[in-house]
């Protein structure tokens, strides 16, 4: 008898091997009709393999991560299909599942222009209509090499597999690749297709090799999640922080330091508003603030495994001949301050903030505005405690991100990500720490997902994903369990029996990247940021010369209430100077005439129309003080 758990806990039985295309269908034939690929074990599988022994079962569909993965390769193979047969004499390498879709290398000098582009997508769709069931096949490297002789890209891929091992192809319509999958059962669930981009691309990355032509696509079950993900991507361009970085003076980056954002005076304002924020929360939450070093030696991060586990991703000096890393962490710092001074259980937990300056070495490739970036700021807190205090710990500091991703109108799910493959630390550790996290998860009642194998090197984690105003997703906040770093560096505190006990550690950032999270804000926003976080939070327009001196006596007005304002009186038309204006932002423009002056008013023009209108200037201040004060959205 074959017991196979499912996801909800619950068993199904069965007397034979089976395949988990049969068992999706078991539970409900529409089930296995959405079915992309299975998790066994923790392991994603092909619906074709098969259970001849226990497993913990997960049937994925295209709303999973790894569910749209399988999906999307097997979209690559229906596009490389339409290719041959405009392009018979292309070369095919490679076509794997990316980020938001999947691509094909393909070895060819035919132009792959709009017209052919049409072809494709018309072909692709024509696939999938006549809906050809797809076949997984094995065969020996020697018969594996026959499939394809005048193909160099795909002998080069099988000769470097072990000998002895099957090689896997799928087929579809006589269409066969080479392929480890997972895919489909058919192509019939893929419903829309669009190819997006063609670029070049060297075969395996190395610029020694041929540049290949690169065909980027993606797919959806149904046309309509393809017309929302397009117009997702519209809406993303007009919103994209880099653009709008530049227009609204928030930050630069320079050719001199590809990387190393700087930050002009309107995005110090946003950042100093994020961080007394910041700070306001976290001091009515017990937590101190320090700082510690930039750069500190080789023997600290041998100690604490980052030498060994993080290298590549480090800066590294010399200070008098000794070895010396910029540190990419602050987690060091935090456990050389926790033993400056002996500890009783008594302070525990110790919550203990740092707004540390990181940085790590990425590949100039993966660069991306503020969301990929060399050096930034982490909101980074270490919470010593003991192992009782786990959950509460941990539950405080969900609250606490609650709070936070609420106050800017950011949703988010969770993802508990348990220990890597390079991971160090025993077994009954990373059960207790891994233990801990789930258990806060579920005495808060928050759902969440599991990421196997994803979490730190020293620690299980929770992520927290934030959504978008768009329906984009952001890794931002992380929930760190760690029994390892304070072993390595002997931590310890006293017992209520007098004894010494080794603390255990939470690292824990709500922003995640401050520069990344300003990135986020600012396309989650459009660049409109609330009121109490835009740079400038009103402008004064006198309508003309004669109006200037009551604008500026508004002006005095309004930043002795701590509101950030400026007039514009440029010599320019009053319609030209509102629109430019609204072009910065600007939440509230405050014309000022005759009337005004008459009435010791103002003219609010807002940009969410909250206020309209003549309104006595001293209302006005009370009205956005009130809103400051209380960062309203």
């Amino acid at each position: 008898m074959i017991k196979v758990t499912l996801k909800d806990g619950s068993v199904k039985e069965f007397e034979n091997p089976i395949s988990y295309a049969d068992i999706a269908k078991s539970i409900s034939p529409r089930l296995l009709d959405k079915a992309t690929c299975a998790r066994v074990d923790g392991e994603i599988c092909d619906l074709r393999e098969i259970a001849d022994k226990d497993v913990h079962l997960e049937i994925l569909t295209f709303d999973d991560k790894d569910g749209k993965k399988a999906f999307w390769h097997t979209a690559s193979h229906v596009m490389a299909q339409a290719i041959l047969k405009f392009i018979p004499d292309a070369k095919l390498t490679i076509g794997p599942a990316v980020d938001n879709g999947f691509y094909y290398d393909i070895d060819t000098e035919a132009n792959i222009d709009e017209e052919l582009i049409a072809k494709l997508e018309a072909e692709m769709k024509a696939i999938s209509k006549a809906g050809s069931k797809i076949d997984r096949f094995t065969l020996p490297k020697e018969e594996a090499l026959a499939r394809f002789p005048e193909n160099e890209y795909k002998q080069e891929l099988i000769n470097e597999l072990p000998e002895g091992e099957e090689i896997s192809f799928y087929e579809q319509e006589g269409f066969v690749d080479l392929c480890a999958g997972p895919h489909l059962m058919s192509v019939a669930p893929i419903g829309a297709y669009k190819i997006m981009s063609v670029a070049g691309a060297y075969w395996r990355g190395n610029s020694e090799n041929k540049m290949l032509k690169r065909v980027y696509g993606t797919a959806f079950p149904k046309q309509k999640q393809l017309d929302e993900y397009l117009n997702m991507l519209e809406e993303a361009k007009k919103r994209d922080h880099r653009k709008l970085g530049k227009e609204l003076r928030l930050f630069e980056l320079k050719e001199e330091g590809p990387g190393f954002p700087f930050f002009l005076p309107n995005g110090m304002i946003v950042y100093n508003e994020l961080m007394d924020y910041w700070r306001e929360l976290h001091k009515r939450d017990g937590y101190v603030e320090i700082s510690t070093p930039i750069i500190l030696n080789r023997q600290l991060w041998e100690r604490s495994g980052h030498w060994d586990h993080y290298k590549d991703n480090m800066y590294f000096t010399k200070i008098d001949d000794v070895d010396y890393a910029v540190k990419p962490m602050n987690c060091p710092g935090g456990l050389l301050y926790y033993n400056m001074e002996p500890h009783s259980y008594r302070e525990l937990p110790m919550r203990v903030g740092e707004i540390g300056l990181v940085h790590r070495h990425e590949l100039s490739g993966a660069l991306n505005g503020l969301m990929r970036v060399r050096c930034f700021h982490q909101d980074d807190a270490h919470i010593f405690m003991t192992q009782d205090q786990i959950r509460d710990e941990i539950k405080g500091v969900v609250r606490l991100f609650n709070e936070v991703y609420s106050k800017f109108g950011l949703t988010y799910h969770a993802e508990l990500s348990t220990r890597p493959e390079d991971s160090m630390g025993s077994d009954e550790d990373w059960e207790i720490a891994t233990e801990g996290l789930r258990s806060a998860l579920e005495d808060i009642g928050l759902d969440y997902i599991v990421n196997e194998g994803d979490g730190a090197f020293y620690g299980p984690k929770i992520d927290f994903h934030l959504n978008d105003a768009i329906g984009r997703t952001w890794q931002c906040g992380t929930i760190q369990l760690d029994m390892q770093l304070p072993e390595r560096f002997d931590c310890e505190y006293v017992g209520a029996d007098g004894e010494k006990h080794r603390p255990v550690m939470i690292h824990r950032v709500a922003y995640g990247s401050i520069e990344r999270f300003i990135g986020i804000l600012i396309e989650h926003f459009a660049g409109a940021f609330p009121t109490w976080l835009a740079p400038v939070q009103a402008v004064v327009i006198p309508v003309s010369e004669a109006h200037k001196d009551y604008a500026y006596e508004v002006l005095k007005q309004l930043n002795a209430a701590g509101i950030r304002a400026k007039v514009d009186d440029r010599n320019e038309k009053m319609g030209y100077r509102i629109r430019e204006n609204q072009l910065q932002k600007v939440p509230y423009m405050l014309v000022v005439g005759d009337k005004e002056i008459a009435d010791g008013a103002v003219a609010v023009r807002a940009r969410k129309e909250n206020l309209v209108g003549p309104m006595p200037t001293g209302e006005f201040v009370d009205y956005v003080v009130a809103e400051i004060k209380e960062r309203r959205l």
